[in-house]
């Protein structure tokens, strides 16, 4: 029986929260303000107990990304385990035979039904392989649509051109009026195939797949026969899975008259959009998507206000998609600091007895526990006095998060004494760079001076956490590195369509690093807008002869070619603005990029890269362990210190924790009870994705994509990679 949730409690829920909003806005201007506000937690009578769902017995298959439904990336097999870890090798590699061109990286979790494996490539197909050896048995290549894009608010926004099943894909087992189907998005479609042969299900949609308007990424969940998923670039969506029509669409970014619309001064066009996963309690019908921040990142006139929803965690219904409740963490979200993971439906022990609940990992380092049912915190949700924006025209929230419990898994707040002391040169090397920087717990990026802080790769990342339903602790990767961003006019002209001859040659010669829109890609390759107001026509000259940093000498011009370039780097050649579009203060980022040192090594102290076991039941952060290491420096005598990671932890019934990412390339396991590291294997690349654990036969099996690249630009390649133990 669905679950039936009374609205007064939803809407009285809702309308506390919006309250507490109001008043933190308006404390703003009053002279005493308290340093302090909090969201009390649920009473006890207030607490929604466990209804059984799901059973232990159903985690023993692997039929959803992620585990199923819960997204809790937990499975009941344990023959492999913490005894015989130690004797697991490869028992098999698949390679899509795609050559050696460009390739995209995996991040999906497979699924394996009936002894298939069901998975992207890593050139943009998606294959069935045999379980138990790598197999190829068939392979479907989606459709690839045009290249279309535009501008909003200065930002360029595209249809996109995603892999298939990039975040993840499912098997429905179909019923008496349709057949099993196998369900993905890639681009801005849905699919459905048949699982046996790799069709299309013709009757699915329009010859198989089915329009997102917003573009798919993350791997979606079915109750009943309501496929519910979510865009790329924002909303949530409900569809028949049997027709493929659209049932219902649910706004992240409230229209005009929507709850919530009265939080954006500047209503945005993009951004509080889901990205990393979600999860479904089939038991009640409430499917839970969690969001990012608003856009542009790091620069906030444009979309005044808290932005919901916005870095919050939503529940909807799954038949109708009304939200049910939400829960934001950061308001008005300037750093980037997204919900950019799958929320884990959990059930723990808080005040004597079994509750239902969601936890959710942050950038920030936070995990959200909110009652299932009614979305109140199990522990008291504290908020701090925030610091006040020095950007012409951007107004920052009174107040921002600053929790205790369940206590943060990651640095919180970049402080001098996080400057690297690896060794004197480069320690001196980063607090020379660091002399006039801004930072400080939420503190507002400021215009030519650099902000330097923890959190737009994590903490937590898409690859979110695992969790064991038998003990109630949360396993979590997350990422300690610090990041540079500094604030710069931008009050260009929108270029003129179609291109001008400038523009013509800086997408010929200059895009490739600073990207189409001119906006960059970090430290060395940074953003042009407003290279005007920094830069000197002879200055650029200066730098196109010589080169600068990762920057080559510019390709040979023509005086002529000369001029139109810089006419269009200076705004030359277009109009100026107009006033309606000098109302709003203009500024942009300069690019971000990490904290390195003289070495390019992190620029922080470790750990640079950690695995984390939190027990929920208490909110104690039980350990944490570094994850990766460089070989050079561990020879060099210096102790593991963690590296960048985006791969994600699996748990198992075997005590076991099995976790990739790292930039050495490895695959680990680990106690779950203590965090000790028991068994290691190299891979062909780095693991690119979270480890599935299923059994063919008396076999269990663990299996990654190990294609490397991505978010943290190694080398790339193409391979699922599968563990056993060694047969009798």
């Amino acid at each position: 029986m669905r679950y039936s949730i009374r609205s007064w409690q939803v809407f009285g829920w809702a309308i506390g929260i919006l309250g507490f909003w109001v008043f933190a806005g308006r404390a703003v201007g009053d002279e005493a303000v308290d340093p302090y506000m909090t969201i009390p937690a649920a009473k006890p009578e207030e607490l929604t107990s466990t209804n059984g769902w799901p059973s232990i017995e159903s985690y023993g298959k692997w039929t959803r990304s992620l585990g199923g439904p819960t997204s809790n990336r937990f499975s009941t097999l344990d023959q492999i385990n913490k005894g015989n870890v130690s004797k697991l090798q490869r028992a098999w590699i698949y390679d899509s035979d795609a050559g050696k061109g460009t390739f995209w990286t995996i991040e999906c979790n497979p699924i394996v039904v009936d002894g298939v494996m069901y998975g992207p490539t890593a050139s943009d197909d998606m294959v069935a392989l045999n379980a138990a050896t790598g197999t190829e048995l068939w392979r479907y290549h989606p459709q690839k649509d045009s290249y279309d894009a535009r501008f909003v608010q200065g930002t360029l926004m595209a249809n996109l051109r995603d892999m298939p099943a990039r975040r993840g894909l499912l098997f429905w087992p179909g019923d008496a009026d349709a057949s099993a189907r196998l369900i993905f998005g890639a681009g801005n479609w849905v699919y459905a195939l048949d699982p046996k042969s790799g069709r299309p299900i013709a009757s699915f949609g329009q010859a198989g797949r089915t329009a997102l308007p917003m573009g798919a990424t993350v791997g979606g969940a079915v109750w009943k026969h309501i496929y519910v998923t979510a865009g790329y670039q924002g909303d949530a969506f409900g569809y028949d899975v049997i027709s493929g029509k659209m049932l219902w669409r649910f706004h992240t970014i409230p229209d005009p008259g929507e709850f919530g619309s009265e939080t954006w001064e500047n209503r945005g066009d993009f951004g509080a959009n889901c990205w990393g996963g979600m999860a479904l309690d089939e038991s009640r019908g409430i499917a839970y998507i969690s969001t990012g921040s608003p856009k542009p990142n790091f620069i906030g006139p444009t979309h005044l206000g808290d932005n919901l929803f916005g870095n919050c965690v939503i529940a909807l219904d799954a038949a109708t998609g009304k939200r049910l409740w939400h829960f934001q963490e950061i308001r008005h979200d300037v750093w980037d600091l997204d919900i950019p993971a799958p929320p884990n439906l959990v059930t723990i022990m808080h005040d004597g007895r079994k509750v239902d609940a969601v936890a959710q990992v942050t950038k920030f380092g936070n995990t959200l526990l909110l009652d299932r049912v009614t979305g109140k915190p199990l522990f008291p949700f504290r908020f701090r006095r925030a610091p006040a924006s020095r950007l012409k025209g951007e107004k920052m929230p009174a107040y921002q998060p600053d929790v205790q419990m369940p206590e943060p898994f990651a640095r919180q707040v970049f402080t001098p004494d996080d400057i690297t002391n690896r060794t004197p040169a480069a320690h001196a090397f980063v607090v020379n760079l660091l002399k006039n920087a801004n930072m400080g717990w939420f503190a507002p990026v400021q215009l030519n001076r650099p902000t330097v802080f923890y959190g737009p790769y994590g903490g937590a990342n898409w690859p979110g956490a695992s969790f064991d339903p038998r003990t109630g602790r949360l396993y979590v990767t997350e990422n300690e590195m610090g990041v540079v961003i500094t604030a710069i006019v931008d009050d260009d002209p929108p270029p003129l369509v179609p291109m001008t001859a400038g523009e013509k040659i800086y997408q010929q010669d200059c895009a490739s690093c600073h990207r189409s829109d001119r906006r960059g890609g970090g430290a060395e390759s940074p953003s042009l807008h407003g290279l005007r107001h920094r830069l000197t026509d002879a200055q650029i000259m200066a730098l196109w002869k010589t080169g600068r940093g990762l920057m080559p000498p510019a390709p040979p011009m023509t005086e002529e070619q000369r001029k139109e370039l810089l006419d269009f780097l200076m705004a030359r050649d277009r109009p100026p603005l107009t006033p309606e579009q000098k109302k709003l203060p203009r500024f942009t980022s300069k690019g971000w990029g990490w904290l390195y040192d003289n070495e390019g090594y992190p620029g922080v102290k470790p750990p640079w890269g950690a695995l984390n076991c939190l027990d929920l039941n208490t909110g104690k952060l039980l350990w944490k362990v570094v994850l990766g290491e460089y070989d050079v420096l561990t020879k060099a005598g210096i102790p593991k210190t963690g590296t960048e990671n985006f791969g994600g932890a699996t748990v198992t019934a075997g005590g076991l924790v099995f976790c990739a990412g790292t930039l050495d390339n490895k695959i680990r396991a680990f106690d779950a009870n203590t965090g000790e590291e028991l068994w290691s294997a190299k891979l062909p690349w780095r693991g690119s994705g979270p480890p599935s654990v299923y059994a063919v036969g008396d076999r269990e099996y663990v299996v990654l994509a190990a294609t490397g690249g991505g978010t943290l630009n190694d080398p790339t390649g193409d391979a699922w990679v599968a563990f056993a133990l060694p047969q009798r």
